[in-house]
């Protein structure tokens, strides 16, 4: 038994120092196994980064989008805020002179139609 294990020994050295396929070459398989295994998880990694590229493109398009949006309500809202300024300036004109009951049915006419507005759409 001894014998047999010195020579199996033997057949292990001879085959990893001349470069035979035998089973002494585990250790360049294992290198092989490894080194497939690396490139495997990089395509992987590759496609990940990739999809993350796509991904954050996407969500700088969207923030642009979303920032003009934003612009275009900002002059929208200063437009109405001109309009409605100058209305009341209108109103305030309207009250100085000797029109006053007319402003009072102005706005009591102006809460009546809120209130059905109000109601309506509540209802609904």
């Amino acid at each position: 038994f001894l014998v047999y294990l010195a020579n199996v020994d033997e057949w292990f050295c001879t085959s990893c120092q001349t470069g035979e396929g035998g089973p002494g070459n585990y250790v360049a398989s294992g290198y092989s196994a490894y080194e497939e295994e690396n490139e495997h998880l990089q395509e992987g990694l590759r496609a990940k980064v990739s999809a993350l590229k796509h991904l954050s493109i996407d969500i700088g398009t969207e923030v642009k989008y979303q920032n003009k949006m934003l612009d275009d309500m900002d002059s929208d809202f200063d437009s109405t805020g001109g309009l409605l300024g100058a209305t009341i300036g209108r109103v305030k004109q309207l009250s100085r002179g000797s029109q006053t009951k007319l402003l009072c049915y102005m706005l009591l006419f102006c809460l009546f139609v809120f209130n059905l507005l109000y109601w309506f759409i509540k209802l609904r």
